[in-house]
Formats: C-alpha cells, structure tokens, sequence
C-alpha cells in the first residue's frame, strides 16, 4: 500500500510539472529582436543587408558573398525554415505517460529542425521559401498566455478529481518524380505537396520516422528516457540511427554519419555515399513503434546508385565556455550553403543556429509549447511549424558542447566540402575544432558502439538563470 501511494504521488508531481511546463513555454514575450542596418546578416549560407532601399550598394560588397536582398527577403528565407517545437496533448510516449515534451525536449527539438533543413536542401535546394511565409501571424503574448492559463486550471481540476497516427499514405518524395515541362504552378503545387511530407515525417505520432516518439524510442537504448535532458552529440546519434530504420521510401536516398572523437574519416563518409544494394536496405526493428506502410512504393525497389549523407560532427569548442578562438570559425560555417546549422545552446537551454550577425548569433528557438497536429489529413495547418521571429544570442553565451552540421549531396560533394573547411580548420590549427582523416575509422581500431556517457557532454546546470522568449525583429 505504501508503494502505491508513492507511486501515485510521483504520477501526480510528473502531470503537475507537465502542466506547469506546458503553461510556461506557451507564454511569448514581445520584446524586439534588434538588427544592425550597417552589417550584413548570414542564414544559412546566404547574405541579407538591411540598409535603406533608396541606398545603393553593390551586388557583392561584403567578402565576395552575394548580398541577396532586403529585409522582406530575409523574412521569407527565415520562416520558410522548418521550425520543430515544444508541443503538447499528443499520444504518450514510449515508456512512460508523457504527452508533452515541455521543460525537456529542446535539444531534440533542435535535433529535427538540423535533419529538416538538410531535407529541405536534398528535395527543394537552398533557394526554395514557402509562399505563404510572408503571411504569418506574429506570436500574441495576449492569446497565447490566456488560452494557456485555461489549459493549466482545466488540467488540474481534472487531476484532482480523479491515438492519433499518420494514417494515409503520401507520394514519394522519391527522385524519380517527373517535373520537367510542368508549368509552373504546377511545379509550386508540387514543392508543397514536398513541403507536407517533410512536416508529417516530424509528427508527434509513433509511426512518424524522424517524430518525437521515434527518437525517444532510439534514445532508450542509449540509456535515455522521456523526460531526461538530451545532450547535443547523444541527439547527434540518435539522428543517425532514426534515419537508418526509416522505411519510408523518401528517405532511402540518404543517411546521416557521425563523427567520431571529433574526426571525419574520409573514406567513411564516401562509404556512406555508395547506396545500400536491395538486400542490404536497413528497416525499422520489430520492437519500435510502427511505420507507416506505402503500398505503391518500396524502400528496396526504388534505392537510387548513390545516396546523400549529412554529415553530423560533435564538438566541445571550450571548457566552461566557448573559447573565443572558434567565434570567427563558427562564422564562416555558417557562411557556408551546404551548411544545415548548428544544434547547442545556452547552459539547459538548446538552440538552433542558423546564422549571424556581427557578434551575435542568430537562432530558432524550440521553447515554445504548441498544440499537437494531426497531419493524417491532407490539408492540415502549416502556421505552427514555421518562426516569424528570429531571435538573437551573442557568441559569448554559447555553450561549448554543440554539434555541426552538413549536408552533402554525392561523393564529389564531399570533396569539395572536405577541401573548403580543411581550409578553413587552417586558423585553428593547434586546437582545431574538428579534423578531416584520410581512411576510414576501422584503421585506427576505434570502437563503433560508445556508451551514452563517452558519447555526451553535458550542459552544466545553472539553476540561477532564467530565460525568456522575443517575438519580432527591430532595425536599428
């Protein structure tokens, strides 16, 4: 009897906490995101200036980097990214009665939103935006924190007094699709028809590949649960291994490798390169949750010659803090377009870089509690998965541990990637932030399975810190 007591009570602190987390990460701070008019801003590889549109200024004025646009352009190219929050009121997760991620799951948040924007490259290329981008509503601070403050009472008094799944299948995002001669509506309904299989493959259901449930499911064998904090090299991992058992047919085309010890072994990643043959084509395990079936395609039958990887690199850029050193690095990777950001953050606290400007970092921020969407229908809302509001950070608050990523699109790709961030490394050579190897890891007897502690390096705490959210940018 005792032990059922306890037991109840533990249940009740976990909802509780849940709820208070849920109410929490839905408020939205107004306050502004201030950008400079005299310095060039960088997302994601491309180069925005906010100066006046009476002034005139080259078309490459700023280290040979093309200037695309003004600041509508930046808007559209930044809430075209896929943006993977915090959500709330979705089936439980594996193992335990969770039905939000509130409070814990920020650094697998940001995990997604890395693998999405590399999925982005591989099927729309860099210079897709979504049309309706320009139309989001901004975050309301007054809505949001009144529907919130509703849920958490109505959710207590409930507590006191005492599935969805992805359930139709979608084309193929597969390469064989015909485009050529299609006008070009055509070609835009086609891009949005991509643009919603990208999303569903993110759902907060168990048969979605790249969902929250999935990576949860991958996590637990790696010593995490729902409800633990996940480090930036453990989701790095758990990526990987989330698009090896994927079985649906869009993501036979690609693979994700990891680093070891913050080396990149060459031959490893060309190895990567070469596509699985029929036989060998990996699939989910039968103890995961189910995936969802495509009856007019299979993932064996339409494997391409040769597939993409993501290239995903763990690094610790410091000790207690990031060392200064690497700020001017950090810069130029993500000057880089087949860069696909950088997952870190603040102590306790994960982020997705996604550019910069001057010495501020820019970011998409995953604290932010939505409700659950049920992407099973055709036509269900795209708003919440796309951020009006970028969001500033300067370098000295990163935390050293982060992971960076990379999308490359064939062998030849890689070379060339290898040979520009070689150059780059140059700098930093005595503490370079990561290395390029030729051969391939089992040359130098490195072991492939590390244990969840080897893999990771902790956020330290800091109970003292408090964060909040902004919503729009202001130019200065």
């Amino acid at each position: 009897m005792e032990n059922k007591g306890s037991d109840e009570v533990e249940k009740l602190k976990t909802k509780f906490m849940s709820m208070w987390h849920n109410m929490k990460y839905s408020w939205a701070l107004k306050s502004k995101t201030a950008f400079s008019r005299s310095s060039p801003v960088f997302l994601l590889g491309k180069c925005y200036h906010f100066k006046a549109e009476d002034d005139d200024y080259p078309s490459e004025d700023f280290q040979g980097f093309s200037i695309m646009g003004n600041v509508e352009a930046f808007r559209k190219d930044f809430a075209s990214r896929l943006w993977l929050t915090y959500r709330e009121d979705f089936p439980p997760l594996p193992g335990s009665t969770l039905t939000s991620d509130c409070g814990w799951g920020c650094m697998l948040r940001a995990g997604q939103m890395m693998i999405a924007q590399a999925l982005v490259l591989h099927y729309l290329g860099r210079d897709w935006c979504w049309p309706e981008a320009l139309t989001l509503p901004p975050l309301d601070v007054e809505s949001r924190t009144a529907t919130a403050a509703k849920r958490f009472v109505t959710s207590m008094q409930a507590s006191l007094q005492s599935t969805s799944r992805i359930s139709e299948s979608r084309a193929s995002l597969a390469p064989q699709a015909q485009v050529l001669g299609f006008a070009e509506e055509a070609d835009t309904h086609l891009n949005e028809e991509y643009h919603r299989n990208l999303v569903s493959w993110f759902a907060d259901v168990s048969s979605a590949p790249l969902g929250l449930h999935r990576l949860v499911h991958l996590g637990s064998a790696m010593g995490k649960q729902a409800g633990d904090w996940y480090g930036p090299a453990l989701v790095a991992h758990i990526l990987k291994e989330a698009v090896k058992e994927a079985t649906e047919p869009g993501l036979a085309g690609i693979t994700v490798y990891v680093s070891q010890d913050c080396t990149v072994y060459s031959l490893d990643v060309m190895d990567c390169h070469k596509a699985p043959k029929a036989g060998e084509a990996s699939g989910g395990t039968a103890e995961g949750p189910p995936v969802v079936e495509h009856t007019e395609l299979s993932a064996t039958a339409m494997l391409p010659e040769t597939q993409a990887v993501i290239i995903l690199i763990p690094v610790r850029l410091g000790g207690e803090r990031t060392n200064p050193e690497y700020f001017g690095f950090a810069k130029k990777i993500l000057s880089l377009e087949y860069c696909i950001g950088i997952i870190g953050g603040k102590p306790k606290h994960a982020c997705y870089f996604v550019g910069f400007q001057d010495d501020s970092l820019i970011y998409m921020d995953p604290h932010y509690c939505q409700s659950f969407v049920n992407v099973s229908t055709s036509d269900f809302p795209l708003q919440s998965y796309h951020c009006p509001s970028p969001k500033k950070m300067p370098f000295s608050k990163m935390d050293p541990s982060c992971t960076f990523g990379f999308y490359s699109k064939s062998a030849q790709d890689y070379e060339r990637i290898r040979e520009e961030l070689s150059k780059l490394l140059e700098p930093t050579a005595k503490y370079p932030a990561f290395t390029f190897v030729q051969g391939r890891s089992t040359d130098y007897e490195l072991p492939v399975d590390l244990s969840a502690e080897k893999r990771e390096w902790h956020f330290p705490r800091d109970a003292r810190r408090t964060f909040t959210t902004s919503g729009d940018f202001v130019l200065l």
